[in-house]
């Protein structure tokens, strides 16, 4: 080392230096990838993140790279330093020298490229993976004895370098996905939230309920039959002989309104024109069910409880509301013809309302996990059937009750402006 001017201990240490710098970088750059993005970019051909992501399929092996040349480089570039020191001022410039060496190491080698990377990985990553790819292949036999001793002491202290999974759980791309801000458009983020919601939402959660689907009693008289297919707003009918219990089948108004139409019109005419039932077991999650219909062909079918009594009706269009939102076809009630305000700020409430629905049309937290309309949440709640006049509070929202009939509620008042957080 005598032999060598001060002057190009020098040069050699600025470029000690830079490599330290280059090193730490590529090391958080290539750390801090999207592994999505990363995926992405490579299936589309990028080179730059096809080389990156080759490497890190291998993570063990790149770190020990990384390490093996940082740590190579930082334990040289002291040596240097003390050199050029002692060569200047004796053994006070050896103290001196490490010192400078200390802190220029730490803010130029260290923490700016590091704070750099962090912040744009891929203008570090993609061209430091030329590099990365070129030494490990030179430093293969070097990197793979440190990966063998490093794989003995994992082993002695009960680890597995195996990488990973890297899969996003739920909860993780709820979160990928509201963080999204202007990538996805606001309408796209709540179809995609909703589309991962599915899974905790049941059939009897969208189902039209057993009282309130619109059906056809085959034993009726004809004229009223009639009057029925005509007026009916959905395209798909129930069918049933007396009792909603005793179902029959489904009948489509085209095929009712085309033996009308060739006056071939009758009861037993529309009896062999009934489509066969699709029953649905009460409990099915909304993606099992979306599933089933589209194996099955099915676009409807009745929700039956574990006795086989029918609960309701559910259509793939209900489905499919939960995702996009409420078709302008439906021809049932929005929930905000449910919904009436008032002029003291008060909302008079239809209590057969979904609370599902109308939790996510006033932005509300009632409880979801009981019963699945407002009636049954105040009916679970008082256990008993109030009289008119009641109130109560009820998860925090003041609640009157106006109108009882028929063994239910009928309607409700809420006073939001009351809030009080339980």
């Amino acid at each position: 080392m005598d032999a060598i001017s001060t002057g190009t201990l020098l040069v050699i240490l600025a470029i000690l230096i830079f490599c330290s710098a280059y090193f730490s970088g590529s090391e958080t750059a290539l750390m801090t990838l999207n592994r999505y993005r990363l995926k992405h970019l490579a299936n589309g051909g990028h080179r730059g993140a096809t080389r990156a992501a080759k490497l890190l399929d291998k993570p063990d092996r790149l770190i020990g790279l990384i390490l093996f040349c940082n740590n190579l480089v930082n334990i040289i570039a002291p040596v240097l330093a003390a050199e050029i020191g002692h060569r200047l001022s004796g053994d006070l410039g050896v103290a001196i020298a490490t010192g400078i060496l200390t802190v220029v190491i730490l803010v130029f080698a260290e923490v700016t490229p590091k704070t750099f990377s962090a912040l744009y990985p891929e203008k570090v990553a993609f061209p430091s993976s030329y590099v990365l790819t070129f030494l490990a292949i030179v430093l293969r036999p070097f990197v793979w004895g440190l990966n063998v001793i490093t794989t003995m002491f994992l082993r002695l202290m009960g680890a597995d370098k195996a990488t990973s999974a890297n899969a996003l759980s739920q909860e993780e791309l709820r979160s990928v996905v509201n963080e999204a801000g202007a990538l996805i458009p606001q309408r796209h983020q709540e179809m995609l939230l909703s589309i991962l919601d599915l899974e905790n939402v049941t059939v009897e959660d969208v189902m039209v309920p057993r009282a309130d689907i619109y059906a056809i009693n085959v034993n009726d008289d004809f004229k009223l039959i009639n009057k029925q297919v005509v007026q009916s707003p959905h395209t798909r009918v129930l069918v049933y002989r007396d009792n909603a219990d005793d179902v029959v089948g489904f009948i489509h108004l085209r095929d009712a309104l085309r033996l009308q139409s060739k006056e071939q019109f009758s009861k037993s005419s529309l009896l062999r024109a009934v489509k066969e039932l699709y029953f649905i077991p009460e409990g099915t999650p909304l993606n099992v069910q979306l599933t089933n219909f589209q194996r099955n062909k099915e676009r409807i079918g009745i929700v039956v409880d574990e006795y086989g009594d029918i609960q309701g009706l559910v259509t793939l269009e209900d489905i499919l509301e939960e995702i996009v939102g409420d078709f302008t076809t439906s021809m049932m009630p929005a929930p905000s013809e449910e919904i009436i305000a008032q002029q003291d700020g008060s909302l008079l409430i239809d209590a057969s309302i979904n609370i599902r629905e109308l939790n996510k049309e006033m932005k509300w937290d009632l409880p979801i996990n009981g019963p699945k309309t407002l009636n049954g949440l105040i009916i679970e709640y008082l256990e008993d059937i109030p009289t008119q006049n009641t109130s109560l509070r009820l998860a925090g929202y003041p609640i009157e009750v106006v109108d009882v009939g028929d063994n239910m509620i009928k309607n409700v008042r809420i006073m939001p402006q009351h809030y009080k957080k339980p």
